[in-house]
């Protein structure tokens, strides 16, 4: 039973130091400080419970994010949590709606990062009153009040509630098999924390032997996963371990060190692995069909946002020009939203959609990408890392396997092993698997220690960093 009024709405900036290890950094963001615009919603019902929501930012922009979640706020405040979920497709268009904020949007950059931490904090607490994780709040979901989560304006000229609806009627069939082979097993997990374009050669070797002897080994299937073409094939082995393990390196600053570096990993990782590359935005278009001709040696499976997010002609070509070389693209980590995502699809311009659980509003607009790609049949292997997205995504990639994909082919989950010591529910890994979380709710809640520690600028972590820079 939904419960309580919103009484209480609460963001803070928390920011991790983490540039000054080269953690996150790439060809396009050298100095990345992971943090989050960290959103608590409190109500009047007696259960005391809280929804806790997150955007990931990299430093200077969360302030701005935070501005943003307290213009939104009094969207939320004193609403009936049970009125909101009862009309969410409602609720979400008016958050995105609102007459003066959407100038600065619509529907994109930092008032669309603020809409989804309201609403990853709406889906954290409801899904906690449920006493049920969020993935399988999905999962149990009813497929017409799913659908009654999503604004499917803009889109119906792709998919209609209808063709969405039919989907999840398929994805009956078979549903409690798939969620018996996730609680055992867990979701397929790739590492992006070895190859950092900051490491230097000693940290990267370091990294990718620890990830290897952690797990991170099983061969791959002969080269079926360096093709785009999808094969029918069982993607578990008799144990139930996945039979591939992918890892990812950064690319795009300099070809000849890019060379190196890919020789390096590969070389390390062995030619069975499956290799991936990512260019964070770095190139024009033909540049990046130039420079990925020169990694095509190495067998990368894909080449990540290999220029402008936002250029889907660009990425159409860029896909074209690389299919002869087997190397498919990449991209939706800073894709602004469902209608960006449904041009990138009729464009055929991505071979592997990358949703983000804090870049698109929250989950309800999660699930029309998810229900887009489906009928695209485009698979779904989702960004994460920084601080959270592990956490978020996770239930997202795990109800899509369960409800709408069915499919494990071609799809992992990207994980980073940083910072989830500061969340009172972090991600379980084993055997390079995401096993299914089974606390209530989103699993967005932060430690308060933590938060308090690196809150920006009062925090004990940065008042420290702050006076030593003065000095």
């Amino acid at each position: 039973m939904v419960r309580g009024r919103i009484c209480s709405l609460s963001v803070r900036d928390v920011r991790f130091p983490t540039s000054l290890g080269g953690h996150g950094s790439d060809a396009m963001h050298t100095d990345p400080d992971y943090s989050a615009a960290y959103v608590v919603l409190e109500t009047d019902a007696e259960d005391g419970l809280k929804g806790y929501g997150i955007t990931f930012t990299l430093g200077k922009g969360t302030e701005v994010v935070v501005c943003a979640v307290n213009a939104l706020a009094h969207h939320v405040l004193n609403k009936d949590l049970g009125d909101i979920v009862g009309d969410f497709r409602g609720f979400y268009r008016q958050l995105t709606s609102d007459g003066q904020l959407r100038w600065i949007g619509p529907e994109k950059g930092v008032v669309h990062l603020a809409t989804a931490a309201i609403l990853n904090a709406v889906w954290d607490l409801w899904a906690k009153q449920e006493g049920k994780p969020l993935w399988k709040l999905l999962v149990d979901m009813d497929p017409r009040t799913l659908l009654s989560c999503i604004d499917f304006r803009y889109i119906t000229d792709v998919l209609t509630e209808e063709e969405a609806y039919e989907i999840l009627q398929k994805g009956q069939v078979g549903k409690k098999e798939r969620e018996g082979q996730m609680l055992m097993h867990g979701y397929p997990a790739y590492t992006t924390s070895c190859a950092w374009l900051g490491y230097s050669d000693d940290t990267l070797k370091q990294l990718c032997t620890e990830a290897l002897k952690a797990g991170w080994t099983r061969p791959a299937v002969g080269s079926s996963l360096l093709s785009l073409s999808c094969v029918n094939m069982d993607p578990w082995t008799s144990e139930g371990l996945p039979l591939d393990k992918w890892f990812k390196v950064k690319v795009g600053a300099d070809l000849q060190d890019d060379v190196r570096r890919c020789r390096l990993i590969r070389n390390m990782i062995g030619p069975e692995k499956t290799l991936m590359m990512d260019a964070n935005q770095r190139w024009d278009v033909p540049e990046a069909v130039k420079w990925m001709s020169q990694l095509a040696e190495f067998k990368p499976l894909w080449i990540e946002e290999p220029t402008s997010p936002d250029d889907i002609l660009g990425h159409a070509a860029i896909s074209k020009a690389l299919a002869p070389l087997g190397i498919g693209v990449a991209t939706g980590e800073q894709c602004h939203n469902r209608v960006i995502f449904k041009q990138l699809l009729q464009a055929k311009a991505l071979q592997f959609l990358q949703i983000d659980s804090c870049r698109l509003g929250s989950v309800n607009e999660n699930l029309s990408v998810l229900l887009m790609a489906k009928k695209f049949e485009i698979p779904v292997c989702p960004h994460a890392g920084g601080v959270g997205l592990c956490e978020l995504v996770q239930h997202l990639i795990i109800f899509d396997f369960i409800s709408v994909s069915a499919s494990l082919q071609n799809r992992m989950c990207e994980y980073v092993d940083h910072l989830h010591e500061h969340f009172r529910y972090p991600v379980i890994i084993k055997k390079a698997s995401y096993m299914p979380p089974k606390d209530a709710g989103y699993s967005t809640e932060m430690k308060e220690e933590s938060v308090k520690k690196h809150q920006y600028p009062d925090g004990e972590v940065w008042k420290k960093l702050l006076a030593a820079q003065e000095n």
